[in-house]
């Protein structure tokens, strides 16, 4: 039985992740959907989900996944494109919450690659929601102009309110910064 599961696709900030794992082997697999796939044009053109499609694919090969060895796929609708190739190709799948090793290790490579960006909060941790955007943010803000680039922009969200509350939080953030410089 294979596991599939992702990371970082909904988060603000950086690649997103998908991980496969073979229970009875252990084996496992972490493949890269760059950020860039999420910036607005691509995001329209739903390249990230086309992307899961290619990973899917190499990953299978990789693994030798044969088409009735069952498949449990995470429930996210990054795997909407993966469900539709499923099914073309027959591959026995079940949509399933995934839980425990698999989750970890994928969450944990999200939560390095934060790392590597320079994100320090102590408080990043592999819990995905609210706390973590709001880390995320607030990392954003603090150095807008360079770390926009690390941002998922094509999130409607991003445009229509986010992007505008980061670079307000960063001009304040330069000011005060200004001010005490000058005291």
């Amino acid at each position: 039985m294979i596991e599939i599961d992702d990371a970082g696709t909904g988060d603000l900030v950086g690649d997103a992740f998908i991980g496969f794992y073979r229970k009875n082997t252990k084996e496992l697999l972490i493949k890269t959907i760059p950020v860039q796939l999420f910036y607005e044009e691509p995001w329209k053109k739903k390249a990230p989900y086309a992307k899961a499609v290619e990973l899917v694919k190499e990953a299978f090969k990789e693994m030798n996944v044969s088409p009735n060895e069952l498949v449990k796929l995470c429930r996210g609708n990054i795997f909407d494109k993966v469900r539709s190739y499923f099914l073309k190709i027959e591959q026995y799948y079940q949509d399933a919450k995934i839980e425990g090793k698999l989750q970890d290790a994928v969450e944990r490579h999200y939560i390095n690659h934060l790392r590597k960006l320079g994100i320090r909060s102590r408080n990043l941790t592999i819990e995905s929601g609210k706390k973590r955007y709001f880390i995320l943010f607030d990392w954003v803000c603090k150095d807008f102009y360079k770390r926009e680039k690390y941002v998922k922009s094509g999130f409607k969200k991003w445009k229509t309110t986010w992007r505008d509350k980061a670079i307000e939080r960063f001009e304040k953030i330069q000011k005060s910064n200004d001010n005490s410089k000058k005291d």
